[in-house]
């Protein structure tokens, strides 16, 4: 007799089953063989491939455990992951992999890894650790980090390692790739050195090791019956080299994409790949997903005018049952300043007089440098906000030392956690001893943490900074025998607990050192979360790959009712009922350095074709006509996208329509900024930086005014009066 609960999840699939449409089902019922889907932007492709596993599992007998999903974001995994245990159970689930390429990557490695000399216990490095390394080797090579930037030559060593070129077969082809092919080998070895991988390594040693190793190959090609790629327009040659291999023996490729959708060139995707995906596997069956759920068919169709431009693309077009949407707006402003304030007007009298949430906005652009001036002028409005993209949170520093020490904890041999923790909280191991330390190291051939290990470390020190040294050698002894039978959590609250972290950072009565032990104590919840998991099993080694594979998207807070302020690149596979999409200009978006080559202009309009298919409502789109950049205003031209928008799916609105979006039948009211006093020409005022000066110049702005003033010390300003918070002196 069947479980009743299986039952209901029989029940509730095929209740599922009745609302997909005919390409949907085409794709989730479809047997042996390559199979391409073609999803459109909102077509419920996440839905397709979970009912495809689903079915699978249930109407095919396909055991879990022969299935291997793969994502690009933690949070595409985990809502996947939810998705089929709804389905099918989570027992089943459990059986299953799902997850990112470099979370699949990570766990064969750990498995398997042993012949290519790769640790089980490695240690992940993030982008922080990978350029302290880069500097570290800098210094060592006797290079001027302000000539060769380290940042740039880490960006060079990372699309070295995507094209799956080892160090010892990196070609340069300029000065400046000398000095990264100097580096790359020496970067290599200290990672080594650390028992450590950085995310490029992930991949390319899992290509290393199938290639180099047929019968572990074997052994996974075995395993995996259905092999099933999410956002395959986002892969790269050496994530389609992985899964080509893993679905040689069966040939049961899955892969989801739509090539209208690749954005992320400049980080390997190629576009290509889907695009030649039947040159490949010529017996492939393709489907196209081309009904929306998401959008009106006026945002559809706009955003179909701006990418059929490109000429490297599948053709397809979107639909959808909601015909009645309203056109896309386009506003030309002054400037970025009066652009922030008619979107806070927008959002502020929208919240006030039609019922939205402020949670139902997001605005849009295409650098990170735009969302300045929407921070000050929502904070002025008072308007909640959100930041995707932002100072991370695993980025933050108490956040970063707590993690450093579970690090250690896990792998000594990380030089680089080690050095981040030796002295803190501080314990008397000051630079002097760190260089002894380094010494040693450097003479012996070994590990920082060998080297604290060394008996002739002794003879090396004085008493006192020996002793020391000893004291945190022992406490991370300790701390590692607690490491197999501990929780993360308990390991955690251990460290807390022995090295009195949180009580050293100071007065909890300062509002920044209160916002530190937050910081630390919601690490907490992360390990409370991960320990009650699925993965709890795979312990503090678990953890740390999981923390050090979070994506800026993953830390998106859906359910907060705040505005979310985030680049186009980070919006991909969400969605919003109003999008602002700010910045509209040539040289902004499209970005300067596409404007005079094809490629990059194709890659700039499917950026653009995602921005307005991320909304379901409404699109509202700002240009400036001046634009201060670095310090430097210039005139702008209007971006060339929007002339590929006809003119019956956009209307052009004034700034004041843009800022009082209620019906004709209601007065707008005003919503102004905090209280600004009138000013008045030729008065004396006090800026906070600049000084004293006098107003030559009050313009009147959208519920605010553009002052011009003279500052003896720091020569003429542009200033709204409502950023500025002038003291008047007369």
């Amino acid at each position: 007799m069947i479980p009743c609960t299986i039952c209901r999840k029989m029940v509730g699939a095929m209740d599922e089953w009745q609302t997909l449409n005919e390409a949907q089902r085409e794709a989730v019922s479809y047997g042996e063989g390559p199979l391409l889907i073609f999803a459109g932007a909102g077509s419920g492709k996440t839905r397709v491939l979970t009912m495809r596993i689903a079915h699978l599992i249930s109407a095919r007998g396909v055991s879990p455990r022969r299935i291997l999903a793969v994502t690009f974001t933690n949070k595409a995994a985990n809502e996947m992951r939810e998705r089929i245990e709804q389905l099918v159970g989570s027992a089943q689930v459990r059986q299953m992999w799902v997850g990112t390429f470099h979370a699949i990557c990570a766990r064969i490695l750990r498995e398997s890894g042993r012949p290519l000399g790769i640790d089980p216990e490695f240690v992940v490095f993030d982008e922080d650790d990978q350029l302290s390394v880069v500097k570290e080797v800098l210094k060592l090579l006797d290079i001027d980090e302000k000539r060769f930037a380290p940042r740039s030559i880490l960006n060079f060593i990372s699309r070295a390692k995507e094209k799956l070129i080892p160090p010892h077969l990196y070609t340069p082809v300029d000065y400046f790739t000398q000095i990264v092919g100097r580096v790359y080998p020496h970067y290599q070895e200290r990672l080594e050195a650390c028992h450590a991988l950085d995310f490029d390594d992930l991949l390319m040693k899992t290509v290393q090791l199938f290639e180099q190793h047929p019968d572990v190959l074997e052994r996974y090609q075995k395993r995996f019956l259905y092999v099933l790629v999410d956002e395959f327009q986002d892969v790269n040659q050496a994530q389609y080299r992985i899964v080509k291999h893993l679905s040689a023996m069966h040939r049961n490729l899955c892969v989801v994409g739509d090539d209208d959708q690749s954005i992320y060139s400049w980080r390997g995707a190629d576009v290509g790949i889907i695009l030649s995906f039947e040159r490949d596997f010529p017996d492939a069956h393709v489907v196209k997903l081309e009904q929306n759920y998401r959008s009106t068919q006026p945002i559809l169709d706009a955003a179909f005018h701006v990418v059929q431009k490109n000429a490297r693309r599948a053709p397809k077009r979107l639909w959808s049952e909601k015909r009645d949407g309203l056109p896309i707006t386009v506003t030309e402003v002054q400037h970025e300043r009066e652009e922030a304030m008619v979107v806070a007007q927008h959002i502020a009298l929208s919240v006030q007089q039609l019922g939205r949430k402020y949670g139902d906005f997001v605005v849009l652009y295409r650098t990170n440098a735009q969302s300045r001036t929407f921070e000050e002028v929502f904070l002025n409005y008072r308007i909640p906000y959100q930041i995707v993209g932002g100072v991370r949170f695993y980025q933050r520093k108490e956040v970063k030392d707590v993690l450093a020490y579970l690090r250690v904890i896990q792998s000594p041999s990380d030089d680089v956690s080690l050095l981040r923790i030796i002295n803190v909280p501080t314990r008397g191991i000051g630079l002097q001893t760190v260089e002894v330390i380094r010494q040693l190291a450097a003479e012996q051939g070994i590990s920082l943490w060998e080297a604290i290990e060394h008996p002739d470390l002794s003879n090396r020190l004085t008493m006192r900074a020996y002793s020391a040294v000893v004291a945190f050698r022992d406490l991370i002894r300790y701390l590692r025998t607690l490491r197999e039978k501990s929780s993360v959590t308990d390991l955690l609250n251990e460290v807390l607990k022995r090295t009195d972290y949180l009580q050293r950072l100071g007065d909890t009565r300062d509002p920044e050192v209160q916002s530190r032990v937050e910081n630390v104590r919601e690490l907490l919840t992360a390990t409370q979360q991960f320990d009650a998991g699925p993965e709890a099993e795979r312990g503090l080694a678990g953890f740390l790959e999981s923390v050090a594979l979070v994506a800026d998207v993953d830390s998106l807070q859906e359910s907060s009712d705040r505005v979310t302020l985030m680049t186009v690149h980070a919006a991909k596979g969400l969605e919003f009922p109003v999008v602002f999409l700010v910045g509209m200009e040539e040289g902004l978006f499209p970005h300067i350095r596409a404007i005079n080559d094809d490629p990059n202009v194709e890659e700039e309009r499917r950026l653009c074709y995602v921005a307005i298919t991320r909304a379901k409502e409404r699109v509202h789109i700002t240009h400036a006509r001046l634009r201060s950049v670095f310090g430097t205003t210039s005139g702008m031209f209007e971006s060339r996208f929007l002339h590929d928008i006809p003119e019956g799916l956009r209307l052009t609105w004034s700034p004041a329509e843009l800022a009082h979006p209620l019906p004709a039948a209601q007065p707008a009211p005003q919503v102004a900024p905090r209280t600004q006093d009138a000013y008045r020409v030729g008065q004396r005022v006090r800026h906070h930086k600049f000084g004293e000066g006098v107003i030559m110049k009050c313009e009147p702005q959208t519920d605010d005014h553009l002052l011009t003033v003279v500052f003896p010390n720091a020569g003429i300003k542009q200033l709204l009066a409502s950023i500025a918070k002038l003291e008047k002196l007369s």
